[in-house]
This record gives structure tokens, C-alpha cells and sequence, in this order.
């Protein structure tokens, strides 16, 4: 564990300590157009295995492997046709594909959670991607929160909850998309919707030429399926129209005029997934219940229903 965590900023030399920082083993958060990640080298079981202490996640979930190109992601994994066809249209962002590991791909093992199959991203925010370049190789990068709680969109976030755990935060300013990659999986040339987020099924099936078949069963594929996650300390009641006294209400369009929090007072999509975490830790640092009013399940309204949906779930 660490005793101190740096924070630095965009300067040559920031991302150059960083890097220095991955290459001896240590964690570092960097910003991503999703949320914040917590990366270290994922050819390294010591530090895969900091990732999962540092946020207390589970061993058998599953981490995402960010790199810098599509090439690189084929150094790891055998991606179908579609996958690859996507990859060309939307990477780098806000996508993760699933694909069966190579031989000798070198990856820990416990990046993919003994699974025969690794997620992968490139991603598009400029800090991550200088940080990937001056590294060189892949990093493993889960958000950048004690497990199963709110992910983080800005550095203050990931301090608030891995200060003295982690090494150093890139601080980039705010995550402009706000929600967690859009995760796909294949089942030969079908694919598979393992997770909404950033991209949606729409922009997907645009380029496929049909939908995504939605995923079944409750076997853990890939990340971000776990049933409660992204959760804030305080009870979550969803689809509110009128709260009660005692509760935090967070609005959403016009008709939420009373709301004490907003995720977007004109009803904005977009903009309802650029502060649906910030607006969450902002309401429960209130330290009261939470309702959210009801969102649209459309577009990018899919991805924030479906975190909202595992903050609200039974807890165990």
C-alpha cells in the first residue's frame, strides 16, 4: 500500500513519472473520456494484483486492458470480423470488446479472472493516451474507486476514496462522457451486449447492420456486471416523481423544477451522463435517502438506467 499519492497534471514530465510509476509496479489514475482508471501494468501479477487490494474488488471480476491502437489489442486477442469492424469505427473511445485471448499473450492471469477471454479498449481522452504511449505496453485500468461504489469523473473523486492506496493522479479535469465504456462480447460473428455505456446499441447496430443480442444468464463475462455496483452509501429509489421529505431528490428535464439536484435541468442525455456520478456523490455526501427521477431509455439513457438500476439494487 501506498503512504502518499501524487497528483500531477498534463506536462511531458507528469506523464513521463507516471509512466516511471507503472514500470516499477505502482497504480496510477488516469482520466479517461468514461470515468477515471486506476492503471497499473497488466503484464504484472504483483501489480494486477494491487488493483484488485487498492479497491477491494472481487477476484472474480474482471479487468479491462487499455492500449494504445488496434494493432496492439490483436497482440492479445483474436478479434471476430465484427469486432475489428467496430474497433475501425469507434476506437479510440468509448468501446470494450471481448475477444478470446492469443497464445503467449503475456497478460497476468488474473487480469481476465482465469477467463478464456480478455476485455479491451483504446481509449481517446489525450492524458490516457499519452500515458499509454510513454508507457508502451498494456495497463490494466478498472475505475478508480473502492469497488462496487460511485466511479469517479473528476480527481477529487479518485482521492476521496484511494488516497495513500495508490501511487499518483493524473488529474485531466472532468470525464466529458461520464459513464463507463459500452462492453460487447461475440459469439462467432453475433455480437453480444455485456454491458451499456457510452456507445449505444443504436451507434452499434448502425455499423453491424443489426442489434446487439442482450446478454443472458448470470455468470460474470466481463466487467461491470457485477448486480450492485456503482452505488453511493445511501439507499437509492428510482423512477420518482414526487419524493418524500426525508429524501435527496435529483431531477431530470423541466417538469423536475423542485428537484434539489439535477442530472440535466433541459432534459439532455448527454449531459444527465456527464454528471450522473458527480451529482450522485455530491447527493450522498447530504447523507440522506436518494430518488432520481425517471430518465429516458434511449440513446445513452440505456447506460445511465443501467447504473442507475445496480445503484439501487439489493446490497449484500
Amino acid at each position: 500500500m501506498e503512504n502518499h499519492t501524487e497528483t500531477a497534471t498534463l506536462s511531458p514530465q507528469d506523464v513521463a513519472r507516471a509512466a516511471q510509476l507503472l514500470r516499477a509496479g505502482h497504480l496510477v489514475a488516469m482520466p479517461t473520456e468514461t470515468v477515471y482508471g486506476l492503471a497499473g501494468d497488466a503484464r504484472k501479477a504483483d501489480s494486477v494484483a494491487a488493483i484488485f487490494a487498492a479497491k477491494g474488488r472481487p477476484a472474480h471480476n474482471p479487468l479491462i486492458v487499455h492500449v494504445d491502437s488496434l494493432e496492439a489489442a490483436e497482440r492479445f486477442a483474436a478479434l471476430p470480423n465484427p469486432a475489428r469492424k467496430l474497433a475501425q469505427t469507434f476506437w479510440p473511445g468509448a468501446l470494450t470488446l471481448v475477444a478470446p485471448l492469443r497464445n503467449g499473450h503475456g497478460l497476468a492471469q488474473a487480469v481476465t479472472a482465469g477467463l478464456p477471454t480478455v476485455a479491451l479498449r483504446v481509449p481517446a481522452h489525450p492524458l490516457a493516451r499519452a500515458l499509454l504511449a510513454e508507457f508502451g505496453g498494456p495497463v490494466a485500468a478498472p475505475s478508480a474507486n473502492q469497488s462496487g461504489r460511485i466511479s469517479p469523473t473528476n480527481a477529487a473523486h479518485v482521492m476521496a476514496g484511494l488516497a495513500g492506496r495508490i501511487a499518483a493522479v493524473l488529474d485531466g479535469g472532468p470525464c466529458p462522457v461520464g459513464v463507463e465504456s459500452t462492453i460487447l462480447g461475440f459469439e462467432g460473428d453475433e455480437a453480444v451486449l455485456l454491458r451499456e455505456g457510452g456507445i449505444s446499441a443504436e451507434q452499434i447496430a448502425a455499423v453491424l447492420g443489426d442489434w446487439p443480442r442482450a446478454h443472458t444468464g448470470t455468470k460474470i463475462t466481463a466487467p461491470g456486471q457485477m448486480l450492485s455496483h456503482y452505488a453511493p452509501a445511501a439507499q437509492v429509489r428510482l423512477d420518482v416523481t414526487a419524493p418524500r421529505d426525508d429524501e435527496i431528490w435529483i431531477g431530470f428535464g423541466p417538469d423536475c423544477a423542485g428537484a434539489a439536484l439535477s442530472l440535466s435541468p433541459s432534459g439532455d442525455l448527454d449531459e444527465a451522463a456527464r454528471t450522473l456520478f458527480a451529482t450522485l456523490h455530491q447527493a450522498d455526501a447530504m447523507r440522506r435517502p436518494i430518488a432520481i427521477a425517471p430518465v429516458p431509455e434511449r440513446g445513452v439513457g440505456a447506460a445511465i438506467n443501467d447504473r442507475l438500476r445496480r445503484a439501487a439494487a439489493p446490497r449484500d
